[in-house]
């Protein structure tokens, strides 16, 4: 099943996984899978590789969502460290699989690993992929702007290329303040960008990796978002819970305002994914 067509029929949710590292044993997310599967989603996007590293695992575990849970997955590729002909090989072992729905990337800059030249823009990617068989593509979005972009309007015109290429719906980067989101939506519709945008969540667990996170996509943080951190930095427990109940609070708000799906950032903790989803669930219609 290719994801956009679920558009059609209600509101999504769909969540993100990503590969055990190559120190952590391959069965563990078997069980992240196991946590997640009763929640219904309606696809699984599943990140390339440990850091970046490739694609033999993503592959695998979409596979096996596939074969297994009966869920459609959404494999990741990013292309900013592969030749022409590795995208190529990547696709006929993803067409093999029996995977529909891809999710292109550029993928982050490695200041330690020259990148190929084959690929400068995600657009490339989508351009090849769209050429070489009846897959989904999926694209990337970022509601307060790229950070390497130089200002709101240049990031929509090379999103509106993306789109162009052959993407059939975007999932946003992650981002704390509705109003950005509906500000970028707005934007986007003004440009002729008419595929759905899913809203890119991810719960507080963890102060300091959200502040990483943050940084790396430039998401501002609002000040009753720095409250909570600021309140139960030192209390995991309330920490977890309060990240929780802020995330609920964004998908309420959302979906109020007829958003066409909401993508979460498990972070591969099927605790927290099954807490937002028993406050949110009776939402998704």
């Amino acid at each position: 099943m290719k994801t956009c067509d679920i558009f059609k029929q209600k509101t999504t949710l769909s969540f993100e996984v990503f590969p055990p590292k190559s120190d952590t044993p391959i069965d563990s997310i078997y069980s992240t899978i196991d946590g997640l599967a009763p929640l219904k989603p309606d696809f699984i996007s599943v990140t390339y590789g440990a850091g970046g590293s490739g694609s033999n695992a993503t592959i695998g575990i979409c596979e096996m969502i596939k074969e297994k849970y009966g869920i459609e997955p959404v494999a990741h590729l990013a292309c900013i460290n592969l030749t022409r002909e590795k995208v190529l090989f990547e696709l006929a072992q993803m067409r093999a699989a029996g995977i529909e729905n891809i999710l292109a990337l550029r993928g982050d800059i490695n200041p330690n690993v020259p990148p190929h030249e084959d690929f400068r823009y995600a657009a490339e990617l989508i351009e090849l992929i769209k050429e070489s068989g009846d897959f989904n593509i999926l694209g990337a979005c970022y509601p307060e702007g790229h950070p390497e972009a130089p200002n709101m309007v240049e990031d929509i015109r090379h999103l509106k290329e993306k789109v162009d290429a052959g993407c059939s719906q975007l999932i946003s980067q992650l981002f704390f303040d509705n109003e950005d989101f509906y500000a970028f939506r707005e934007k986007a519709a003004i440009a002729g960008i008419d595929v759905p945008i899913e809203a890119g969540i991810m719960p507080v667990t963890n102060p300091k990796t959200i502040a990483r996170m943050a940084t790396l996509c430039h998401a501002k943080l609002p000040k009753k978002f720095l409250t909570i951190m600021s309140k139960y930095e030192n209390d995991p427990i309330a920490m977890r819970d309060a990240g929780i109940a802020y995330a609920v609070s964004q998908i309420v708000d959302l979906i109020a305002n007829d958003v066409d799906g909401i993508h979460l950032y498990t972070m591969n903790n099927p605790y927290i994914a099954t807490k937002i989803c028993s406050a949110v669930q009776s939402l998704f219609k």
